[in-house]
């Protein structure tokens, strides 16, 4: 789910940052009060946000699989425990 969320942050963040370089002419005052550098940055900044969300998705492992412990039996007693 945290995966979603970030992808949509970079997306919102992509938008700010070409309305902060004048490809879409927006007619708001909030818009035009925010500078093109200042709506770059903010663009920026928002990429990035996204991008770490998006990555730190604790629902993946990534490449590593998580090795569970599982008891070693004998005459019916646990004797120990090895990971699988």
């Amino acid at each position: 789910m945290k995966k979603v969320v970030g992808y949509v942050i970079s997306i919102a963040g992509l938008v700010v940052m070409a309305i902060g370089f004048g490809l879409f002419k927006v007619e708001s005052e909030v818009v035009s009060s925010v500078g093109g550098t200042t709506g770059t940055v903010v663009g920026i900044v928002a990429i990035i946000v996204g991008v770490v969300i998006s990555l730190t998705d604790k629902d993946i492992k990534r490449g590593k699989q998580a090795k569970e412990e599982v008891p070693i039996y004998k005459n019916k007693k646990i004797v120990g425990y090895r990971r699988e």
